[in-house]
């Protein structure tokens, strides 16, 4: 039992290092990340890069700085669909897209977007609503990798039939083949909505405001926080939005524990969907 809790304590001291050396060095701060999260994470990691110990990996990547981009893929969660969660993009359709009807221009935020499928499932959305021509959808995530995959907007081909259904069942309007040019073993998202969105890099840990939105997008994010980090991250969402602007977040996630939550209105909260006061 004693070396039980020895080898706890030890990992959490390595894992603790571990992400003030990523802060420190490289300037990502995971800190604040839900540790058993982490740890499931790193010993995925630990495997691919042979590594006993966490202190190992640690040792390897500041004797060689080129294993951090890959190191990456596996700190943060890079999994998504298109139209994921349909209901949630029914929801919008039905009680956000109304409200957005009323302004000139539109900026729209999807903070975590991994490889992108939220952002083109907002983009075709947005389209088939009379509403992309005037809108900007800022796609933010911080792994690089991500976010070039992403902005080539190419898939594998054979992920298409579960998107497919996912768009019929959000309400959409045409065919999702009208969207996107099969090539061989991959599918190409369509010019007209990869030049609406801009990806970029923004971290909810470090960073701060970003811009002034009528809609941001952020759900499957908070969930690998801990409590403070959350509370932070809901903050810089809140200060990004403008008056009476929209949040959605992700099924599991709430705003009920968060020192911001009188700052926003339930809208569709069975969907997870807020107004800001």
């Amino acid at each position: 039992m004693d070396g039980q809790v020895i080898a706890l304590g030890t990992e959490t001291d390595e894992l603790a290092s571990l992400l003030d050396v990523l802060f420190a060095k490289y300037h990502y701060d995971f800190r604040g990340y839900s540790k058993a999260s982490l740890r499931r994470r790193l010993r995925t990691a630990l495997t691919h890069f042979d590594c006993e110990s966490i202190a190992m990996l640690e040792a390897r990547l500041l004797r060689d700085p080129t294993l951090f981009p890959q190191l990456i893929r596996f700190l943060t969660v890079q999994v998504s669909d298109l139209f994921r969660d349909p209901a949630y993009f029914s929801a919008l359709r039905d009680e956000v897209v109304p409200h957005l009807r009323t302004y000139s221009s539109l900026r729209v935020w999807v903070a975590g977007c991994a490889t992108g499928e939220e952002a083109y499932s907002l983009a075709i959305l947005l389209h088939e609503e009379g509403l992309l021509e005037r809108t900007t959808i800022y796609a933010t995530d911080i792994a690089p990798e991500s976010l070039r995959v992403a902005e080539h907007g190419i898939f594998d081909a054979s992920r298409f039939a579960k998107f497919s259904a996912n768009y019929q069942r959000a309400g959409g309007r045409a065919s999702l083949a009208d969207y996107y040019t099969a090539r061989y073993s991959s599918a190409v998202f369509d010019r007209r909505l990869r030049r609406s969105i801009l990806f970029c890099d923004h971290s909810l840990a470090t960073d701060s405001v970003f811009g002034e939105m009528q809609l941001i997008s952020c759900r499957n994010v908070l969930i690998y926080f801990d409590h403070a980090l959350q509370d932070r991250a809901l903050g810089v969402l809140y200060d990004s939005l403008c008056t009476r602007g929209f949040l959605g977040l992700g099924e599991k996630e709430t705003l009920r524990f968060s020192t911001h939550a009188d700052g926003f209105l339930d809208l569709v909260p069975e969907q997870r969907i807020y107004r800001r006061q």
